[in-house]
Formats: structure tokens, C-alpha cells, sequence
């Protein structure tokens, strides 16, 4: 008789980390039906709720992030949660006699994998983005495989621990049965026109939002129709901004529950350039504008972001430039069709498929051997 599957699953603190871990444990299932599967997460981050929304028990860590510099003197504290979180992570280890533990970056996966590795705990990390994160760097001595979504991450980790897997997606985007038409008229336009999709992640990205503020009267007169997902942050205040204006070519919404319909309506998307975002829009041939965040750690998102532009997959635009050109880029790129279909080629070449049953394969792999 097989012996029941027990994995752990950790990290968090964005959707980036959070949708490739739960599309692991959704892979998991399918592939051991039998298996228990408990997460481990920050408390008060977004995981403690989308966990569970997934279906799946999670535990909260007392754990937060360093203040930077680092001998700001509140750190004293930060280091305190972190040695109770990883002394919390060892009871719940204990607890729970888990076969193989899955970190997936954020500040949880240092404690709970950490944890692992003291007790002796086969582990694996999977790391979203092309420059590697703080806790997936501390970890990957110990762990046992090392997943990635880039190529040339020897420079971070043990070459003969990497395995190029490509990065989980939401499956929801790739079962999408809507067609490009049924899929614009859902958010209420004409499938005639061109349609541009603005995001900023869950949150909301100011730079990505002033960006259209600081150019209505280009939104007005362009003919190219704006799905505009603002984060609940900014919404209140959009939409005060926005009286006044008639703008029937500008849908605004704090979020989009069905993103597998707003990018199927979108001939064009804007985006910040985060680890998640880059792998659905690599898997679907989604023409995108990379307007990469300056608010992340080591500038990630912009190694991100280049390494679809250097290959022609993407446009990119600063931050601090996006304001003054990206809507102009926007209505002048989604208008040629050529650049759209070039963008559309180069970036599904660059798609790593089935990555979630890849890693599912591995974790078994290593809970079993």
C-alpha cells in the first residue's frame, strides 16, 4: 500500500509567489490524490487569505521583512520574529511530519524551510524571477533542488542543483474557452477596436495609474478602447479624478476577477514586470509593455523585464520615464499590427509549458526516494 504524501508549502507576501505556490499544490493533487498538503505563510500577508480561497489549510509565521540599512535599530526586533517564527516552524514541522518541503520565496520560506533543513527534511525551492531572492539565495545550500524560470541561475545557486522548470501559472488564464470577440464584449466594448489591458498587480501601480491621469485627452481621441485595473489602494481616488471627463473608451476597475478574459480581450497589455505576470504573458503570446517596479529588492523586475526586451519579446519603459511616453507608446503600438504580431512570436518562444507538473514531478520525486 503507498504511503500517504505529507508536503509542506512556503512563502508568500505577493500574488507572484502565492499563484506559482498554490499551482504547485494543485499539480501535487493531481498527480497524488492522497496527499496532505498544509502551507505555511507571513501573518497579516495576502496569503493567510488566498490560501484558504484555494482550498488548502495555512499556518501563519510571526515573521516580517529587515528594514533597510540593516542596522536601523528596529531590526533588533525583526530578528527576534524571525528566530520564534523558525522555532514555530519546527513545532508545526514536528506536527505535521511533512515528507518534502517546497519554498517558494518571501520572508515565510526562509523560517519553514529553514526549519526543514535543521530537521533533516528534503527540501526544494522554486525561484520566479532572473535575479534570484534573498531567502531562495540563504536556502539553496541545503536544498535539494533548485527550480528556475531563467537560464543562467548558476550565478546564484549549485549548478548541479538547478533544473529549468519555467514559473506556475494561474490555470484559469489557459483554460479560458472565450474568444477574442465574447471576450471584449464582456467588459462592454466593440470588438472592432483595438483594446489595451493597464495593470499594476493586485495593488495597484502609481506610476502605471498617473500615467493615463497626466494623458485623458490622449485616451479621448485615440479610438483604442482601456480596460484600467487600478488596485483598491487608488480606486477611490481615480475615479474622484476622473469626474467630469466622458470617457466611454475607459473602463476602470479597482480589480478583474477573470483575468483569463481580460487578456484574451487585450490586443496589448501594460504591466509591471513581476516574475508571474512575465510567465503568463511568455505561455498565452501576449504583446506587453514592461513598465518594471524600482520598489522591489535587488531591482528585480527590470533584470525581469530584460530579459524579454533584449530578445524583442517586450517594450520597455522606465518608471521614471512611463508618465511622460507610455500611453503615446501604447496607441502607436497597438495600432501596428506588424510590432504586435513580432512582440506575439518572440515572446512564445520564450514559454516553458507544464511547469507545475514539472516541479509537482520533483517534489514526489524527492518525498519518495
Amino acid at each position: 500500500m503507498k504511503k500517504e504524501l505529507r508536503v509542506i508549502v512556503s512563502g508568500g507576501g505577493t500574488g507572484g509567489h502565492i499563484f506559482p505556490a498554490v499551482s504547485i499544490a494543485n499539480a501535487v493533487r493531481r498527480l497524488r490524490p492522497d496527499a496532505q498538503i498544509l502551507f505555511i505563510g507571513a501573518q497579516g500577508r495576502m496569503e493567510m487569505q488566498r490560501v484558504p480561497d484555494a482550498g488548502y489549510e495555512i499556518k501563519g509565521l510571526p515573521i516580517r521583512g529587515f528594514f533597510r540599512p540593516l542596522w536601523k535599530p528596529a531590526n533588533i526586533g525583526v530578528a527576534i520574529d524571525y528566530l520564534r517564527s523558525k522555532w514555530q516552524a519546527k513545532k508545526i514541522l514536528r506536527d505535521f511530519r511533512p515528507d518534502v518541503a517546497v519554498g517558494v520565496g518571501g520572508y515565510a520560506s526562509s523560517a519553514a524551510l529553514g526549519a526543514a533543513n535543521s530537521l533533516g527534511i528534503p527540501t526544494l525551492i522554486q525561484e520566479q524571477n532572473s535575479y534570484a531572492g534573498l531567502a531562495n539565495k540563504q536556502l539553496a545550500g541545503k536544498a535539494s533542488k533548485i527550480c528556475v524560470a531563467y537560464e543562467g541561475m548558476e550565478r546564484f545557486f549549485p549548478k548541479d542543483k538547478i533544473m529549468l522548470t519555467g514559473n506556475p501559472v494561474r490555470q484559469s488564464l489557459l483554460d479560458t474557452t472565450l474568444s477574442r470577440e465574447d471576450a471584449v464584449r464582456s467588459f462592454g466594448f466593440n470588438p472592432q477596436q483595438k483594446t489595451v489591458l493597464l495593470v499594476g498587480g493586485s495593488l495597484g501601480a502609481r506610476t502605471i495609474n498617473e500615467s493615463v491621469l497626466q494623458h485623458l485627452d490622449l485616451v479621448a481621441r485615440s479610438g483604442v478602447q482601456f480596460i484600467w485595473q487600478t488596485g483598491k489602494f487608488y480606486y477611490a481616488e481615480i475615479r474622484q479624478r476622473l469626474k467630469g471627463h466622458d470617457l466611454p473608451n475607459l473602463k476602470v476597475t479597482d480589480f478583474i476577477t477573470d483575468m483569463g478574459a481580460a487578456y484574451r480581450a487585450a490586443d496589448l497589455v501594460i504591466s509591471r514586470a513581476g516574475a508571474s505576470s512575465i510567465s503568463e504573458f511568455c505561455l498565452i503570446g501576449k504583446p506587453v509593455i514592461l513598465v518594471p517596479s524600482p520598489n522591489v529588492a535587488e531591482d528585480h523586475q527590470t533584470k525581469n523585464a530584460l530579459a524579454l526586451a533584449n530578445r524583442d519579446a517586450a517594450l520597455y519603459v522606465k518608471d521614471s520615464e512611463a508618465p511622460a511616453v507610455l500611453l503615446k507608446l501604447a496607441i502607436e503600438t497597438v495600432g501596428d499590427d506588424a510590432k504586435l504580431r513580432s512582440l506575439s512570436e518572440n515572446v512564445l518562444k520564450m514559454a516553458l509549458p507544464d511547469s507545475a507538473d514539472i516541479i509537482a514531478k520533483e517534489v514526489i520525486k524527492l518525498a519518495t526516494r
